[in-house]
């Protein structure tokens, strides 16, 4: 399940995510802003809730949700979306839909890290993080 993932996790490299912002349409300001902080994840279980705490001097979010089930998100941006997450495969499977618009965020633990892949139409951002 989701016991890979459990614990606190601090960004560490960060590769195309200003291409990744734009294309879901993030102003420049907020932008440049959001490329610079390194943001600290946590994700914790308790019964079937699983929570995603995203913190840094930019902004704080935070998510609870079952696994398989949508529910409605603000993301960092104030995008209102509607969400769903899946485990396949032990990758953690994102996808929000807003607008008509669709962006996927795979999470999945390679080699000890957190990587995860936020990919929307062509463009794939790549973010490693390491746990703490």
């Amino acid at each position: 399940m989701v016991e890979p993932f459990l614990g606190t996790w601090k960004l560490v490299s960060s590769e195309n995510f200003e291409d990744y912002m734009k294309e879901l349409g993030v102003s420049f300001a907020a932008r440049n802003l959001a490329g610079l902080v390194k943001p600290t994840v946590s994700i914790s279980v308790d019964g079937d809730v699983v929570s995603i705490r995203t913190e840094s001097s930019f902004k704080n979010t935070a998510i609870s949700f079952k696994l398989g089930e949508e529910f409605e998100e603000t993301t960092a941006d104030n995008r209102k979306v509607k969400s769903i997450i899946t485990l396949d495969s032990g990758s953690m499977i994102q996808v929000q839909k807003w607008l008509g618009k669709q962006t996927t965020i795979k999470r999945q633990i390679v080699d000890g890290k957190m990587v995860v892949e936020c990919t929307m139409n062509n463009i794939v951002s790549t973010r490693v993080y390491e746990k703490v």
